[in-house]
């Protein structure tokens, strides 16, 4: 997931900041959000807990609740899955000993439906929110409800942290600024980091128009996401589509103007 003025900007002339349709605060619909793609698939048999859509995956860590030590993620370096009863995990992740997130997923008694609730802390303030999930295929015999594939149908709440943000344009480049983490980066093809993201993302960014901008996010050294930003001739909604390269999965939304 991934949406995320610099003094310098502050000091433009008031008319290089309002040519562009995407100046602003912006907030999420949240009942706009889309996903469609490969679904996230995990499995908690004989005790132990794996992730194939994990990135890389993930194999047969214990389900014990303790933290483990993993490999190879941007944002997380161990992780602890907690069993909580027979239809609810938690999972939780650490990055360099700090707490990174929680994510609590209860499977409904017909098994049909996940639903979460998550807590985040890459940000300046933690993000919050609820979301569901439907299932798309079961996971092997004996193994825990939440185990097989799941593709996230809707996030039912999140607060402002997880929904805000705010985006700028100049005659060279752009700005974007959420809970924290930032980039302001130019028209020209190089990369430009997120000032305050722990998975250290670096952008580049090409201007299509003045209400279209067009931003590839890398992580370690590989494109992970391709972002389309694009304003509404009204100029009271931007719609945001995430195309994930690494899971499979794009992500449409749309943000109303404040």
């Amino acid at each position: 997931m991934k949406i995320w003025i610099s003094t310098a900007l502050l000091l433009l002339p008031a008319a290089a900041l309002a040519a562009s349709g995407l100046d602003g605060s912006w907030k999420l619909r949240l009942d706009s959000l889309k996903v469609t793609g490969k679904p996230d698939s995990y499995v908690i048999v004989d005790g132990m807990y794996s992730c194939s859509s994990c990135a890389p995956a993930i194999a047969k860590v214990p389900a014990d609740g303790a933290f483990h030590k993993i490999d190879g993620h941007a944002y997380y370096d161990e992780i602890a899955i907690k069993v909580v009863n027979p239809n609810t995990v938690e999972i939780s992740t650490k990055q360099k000993g700090k707490l990174m997130g929680t994510d609590t997923a209860t499977v409904s008694a017909d098994g049909k439906t996940l639903n979460g609730k998550f807590t985040g802390y890459a940000g300046t303030e933690p993000v919050t929110g609820t979301y569901t999930e439907t299932r798309t295929a079961p996971g092997p015999a004996g193994s825990h409800a939440i185990s097989g594939s799941w593709l996230q149908s809707q996030i039912n709440s999140g607060n402002d942290a997880l929904r805000n943000v705010d985006y700028a344009m100049s005659a060279n480049g752009f700005t974007m600024k959420s809970n924290g983490q930032s980039y302001d980066a130019k028209f020209d093809g190089k990369q430009y980091p997120v000032a305050g993201d722990p998975g250290h993302t670096m952008v580049t960014l090409k201007k299509v128009d003045d209400n279209t901008v067009e931003e590839t996010d890398y992580r370690q050294g590989k494109a992970v996401d391709e972002i389309h930003l694009a304003a509404a001739k009204d100029g009271k909604t931007v719609q945001l589509t995430d195309k994930d390269l690494v899971h499979e999965q794009t992500t449409t939304m749309i943000f109303d103007k404040q």
